[in-house]
């Protein structure tokens, strides 16, 4: 056990790997949740994303009601709703029944990206009404006032006004953060006065200069008084820094086909992956993800954490556990997502709190 505590969370996206049902990748994500939650994480969090062979997480209300209700302790939320895919004040009505389910527990992330292609755009906006990219700091208003104990209040052309509520009689609000992964989202939350998380994981060339932009623009909030942030990174941990770069090629070699625009399918297994060929371009694409994630035995990688926790000044650090498996392991189980939040528990957290309870 290290002599400081560092405060860290968990992102998700849910994987699927080969021959795993939808089903069975929920329920090792259920597994994860509730090992986070023993093990003394603050937050447990899930994406946003649609249409995608590899990712169970497309509705992140759902799945946080689904793990809130499984876990004791730790926060669960949403990392993130993608909010141009959305009403407004169904995200508002949603997350304030989670909080009233859940009290001291629920987590609204907000993105402005669609989490998918523009297909998926495109049948998101003939199937509903959802939000325009451009209006996304004033839905952005509208929900936190919505959920406010008290409400909204919405002016008619007659000079009355209309009282709307995300829930009908609230007594707390979940905490609302703005996630980014660039200059315009720490622009917004800085002045927005809304704590931010920067998305690391996929877009670290820019850290610095957004978490910079962040802190010298915030101006305070009611709901916050300085600034409050978060980095994310891609991790996974094993006894030996190769067993740990064997368990992510299967999502590094995802994560080259996607960027080379590439058909993508479920997350491989370890034994496909390192029977697998990529061509020369997603190599070196490879070999610069194996660089930059966190791809280590147990002290190297916490040590890494603490620096980049350091380097960066953040409150939290949240990790999104990316190791697959090998073709063996049970359907419904991820031991090697598991195995890391275990070894970087011991390097670097504090025993659990006790449980959350109700009023």
């Amino acid at each position: 056990m290290t002599t400081s505590a560092l405060s860290l969370s968990v992102l998700d996206l849910i994987p699927v790997r080969t021959a795993q049902s939808s089903a069975q990748a929920i329920a090792a994500s259920v597994a994860l949740a509730q090992s986070a939650d023993r093990l003394g994480y603050t937050r447990y969090w899930v994406a946003e994303h649609h249409n995608m062979q590899a990712v169970a997480s497309t509705n992140p209300p759902v799945l946080i009601g689904i793990l809130a209700a499984r876990t004791e302790r730790i926060r669960v939320g949403s990392g993130g709703v993608m909010l141009p895919n959305h009403s407004p004040l169904v995200i508002a009505e949603q997350f304030g029944l989670l909080e009233a389910a859940f009290p001291g527990r629920i987590d609204l992330g907000l993105g402005r990206a669609p989490g998918s292609d523009p297909m998926i755009t495109a049948l998101l906006r003939s199937s509903g009404a959802v939000s325009e990219v451009d209006a996304f700091p004033r839905n952005i208003d509208d929900i936190a006032a919505l959920l406010q104990p008290g409400g909204a209040a919405l002016s008619l052309t007659s000079g009355q006004e209309y009282a709307l509520r995300a829930t009908p009689a609230a007594d707390a609000m979940p905490e609302v953060w703005l996630l980014g992964s660039s200059d315009y989202s720490a622009r917004l939350a800085a002045k927005q006065g809304m704590p931010y998380v920067f998305a690391n994981h996929f877009a670290g060339d820019g850290t610095t200069q957004a978490l910079d932009l962040y802190r010298r623009g915030f101006t305070p909030s009611d709901t916050l008084a300085a600034p409050r942030t978060i980095l994310t990174l891609n991790v996974v941990v094993a006894d030996t820094a190769a067993e740990a770069r064997a368990l992510a090629l299967p999502q590094m070699q995802q994560m080259a086909r996607l960027r080379s625009g590439q058909p993508l399918g479920p997350l491989a297994t370890l034994e496909e992956a390192a029977a697998t060929t990529m061509a020369p371009a997603q190599q070196g694409m490879i070999e610069r993800m194996s660089a930059t994630w966190i791809l280590d035995e147990p002290v190297a990688a916490a040590a890494r954490i603490r620096d980049l926790a350091a380097r960066f000044g953040v409150d939290e650090v949240m990790l999104q556990p990316i190791a697959s498996a090998h073709g063996t392991a049970a359907p419904a189980t991820s031991p090697a997502r598991e195995r890391t939040l275990e070894l970087l528990a011991a390097e670097l957290l504090e025993a659990a709190p006790a449980p959350v309870t109700g009023p």
